[in-house]
């Protein structure tokens, strides 16, 4: 099951990779793709994520690996209707953790049994 992300301001690659499950490599090759992840950098190069890069990237995530789109058009879809894709992600990101909830319960009733 995927974290949730905290009250920080800023994210290591490192976290954002393990918070959302996708490969460090796929974030990086997706700042050179979409101009919506852009995470800050300090001197010495290191990514910094803000919640609202993070927040870009489950619309990627659900766009190009959920959906089943191509880069292109993946970002057509973020410059038409960046709203209506949040929302979409949203929906089913929090469908998939009803999903593992039901399926953690449904778990603990077979061991009672």
């Amino acid at each position: 099951m995927r974290k949730k992300p905290t009250d920080k301001k800023y994210y290591k690659i490192s976290e954002v990779s393990e918070m959302l499950g996708i490969p460090a490599s796929t974030l990086r090759f997706w700042e050179t793709r979409f101009p919506t992840v852009k995470p800050h950098r300090n001197d010495r190069g290191t990514r910094f994520y803000t919640p609202s890069d993070i927040e870009s990237i489950r619309m990627v995530n659900f766009l190009v690996k959920d959906k089943g789109l191509h880069i292109s058009a993946a970002l057509d879809e973020i410059k038409i209707n960046r709203s209506g894709v949040s929302k979409q992600a949203e929906a089913v990101a929090s469908l998939a953790d009803i999903r593992d909830r039901l399926k953690a319960l449904l778990d603990s009733l077979h061991k009672l049994r």
